[in-house]
């Protein structure tokens, strides 16, 4: 195996550890939100959820852009892992100090600020490798897949087995990052190093970055929407625990996860335009149709289709803001895309949860599916406009 490849899989593993760590707290919100104080309910969730990626939103872009600004990765990767890791710790304490709900939360929010480094950094990395920006984007989306695969299962057991596990689990799995990436060595271009304002000046003056970043935010609010209020959705709808919630999570995420490199590479050698306008069309009908199905059977089963669609759409569009970029802004345009990606997150969380606690559940699906199809539609001749991964662009050559 040549170097291009080790780092790849490192950083994948990193990414995928990232997500672990993330998920492992979603099927088992509820209990873990009482056993912090809070009142348990999807409102409580909710509040829990938005203050991280409050944070991702705030920080997302600092990182990238600092990132670019230094000439490292490596280091600052292995600072959020570690911060990340010690909120994790810090909230599994906080019961037993007589804490309050409120001061989770901003362990909580202080704890993103971390986490997002690392998360948005290792990505960076991979889209620092050679081998075509659809494949090495496509491995962040299989990482990201299938940690949020494992972490629903896993971290749905250990909700059931006690509330307050799955902080632990995040933890040493993010200190085990910290550990796995200080093995990279960095590779961030060796360009002309300028101020972090300056690179952050420049990707606002390039508006070109507002259709990828368009579609990350409407691609992660479906995610956000389907942390929180498909959890509770599932749970409240079919009456299931905590264990099978996450299981039925999973069946989005694996095939989200093991699609989306054989996905990025196709994108490499057709263009973003399929993948990204008519996979997000395909996809935000599928979320349609998780809503209207009847029985849990049919909706895991859906819930398998929806993964599918994700996973064409998602390393694409990661793959057309590295098309975008150039290589010493790169740490700060996919910084940004994070951040707009964290806002759809957050907007899921938001959007969903108050639309399924006034109206209902279906309504909130209807919402946030055509969502995704109206975005398709609105932007289509922008994506096409945009679409120089095939000729008049130089991808790498793949390794």
């Amino acid at each position: 195996m040549d170097a291009t490849r080790r780092e790849r899989m490192t950083l994948a593993v990193a990414v995928w550890g990232v997500l672990i760590s993330q998920v492992l707290l979603y099927p088992g919100v509820a209990d873990l939100v009482s056993a912090l104080g809070g009142s348990g309910d999807i409102s409580a969730g909710m509040l829990f959820l938005v203050a991280e990626f409050a944070a991702f939103i705030a920080f997302a872009s600092v990182w990238g852009a600092a990132s670019d600004a230094l000439g490292r990765r490596t280091s600052l990767i292995v600072a959020g892992a570690l911060g990340g890791a010690a909120s994790y710790f810090v909230l599994a304490l906080l019961p037993s100090l007589g804490s309050s709900f409120g001061v989770a939360l901003v362990v909580r929010l202080l704890g993103g600020a971390m986490t997002i480094g690392a998360f948005s950094l290792s990505i960076t990395m991979l889209a620092d490798l050679s081998g075509g920006n659809g494949r090495n984007m496509g491995a962040a989306g299989i990482a990201i897949g299938l940690g949020a695969a494992l972490g629903s299962v896993v971290g749905g057991r250990l909700s059931t087995f006690e509330p307050l596990a799955p902080l632990y689990a995040s933890g040493i799995v993010l200190v085990g990052v910290a550990l796995l990436v200080s093995t990279v060595p960095d590779r961030a271009p060796d360009s002309t190093r300028v101020a972090i304002g300056t690179v952050l000046r420049k990707l606002v003056a390039r508006p070109a970055f507002g259709v990828p970043y368009a579609f990350g935010f409407i691609d992660r609010m479906t995610a956000g929407f389907f942390a929180l209020v498909g959890v509770f959705y599932f749970r409240e709808t079919f009456g299931v625990d905590a264990t099978i919630a996450g299981a039925v999570l999973a069946l989005f995420f694996v095939p989200f996860a093991v699609l989306q490199y054989p996905f990025g590479s196709l994108s490499d050698r057709i263009g973003r335009f399929s993948p990204v306008v008519v996979g997000s069309i395909c996809y935000g009908l599928a979320i349609v149709a998780v809503g209207l199905a009847p029985t849990l059977e049919l909706a895991a089963g859906l819930m398998v289709v929806v993964g599918v669609f994700g996973a064409l759409v998602a390393p694409a569009t990661m793959a057309l803001v590295t098309d975008l970029a150039p290589a010493g802004e790169r740490g700060a345009a996919l910084g940004g895309f994070n951040v707009f990606g964290s806002l759809g997150f957050l907007t899921g969380f938001v959007v969903g949860g108050v639309v399924a606690d006034v109206v209902g559940y279906l309504p909130s699906f209807l919402v946030v599916g055509f969502a995704e199809v109206a975005i398709a539609v609105v932007a289509l001749r922008a994506v096409k406009r945009l679409d120089t991964s095939r000729e008049g662009h130089p991808l790498s050559s793949a390794d």
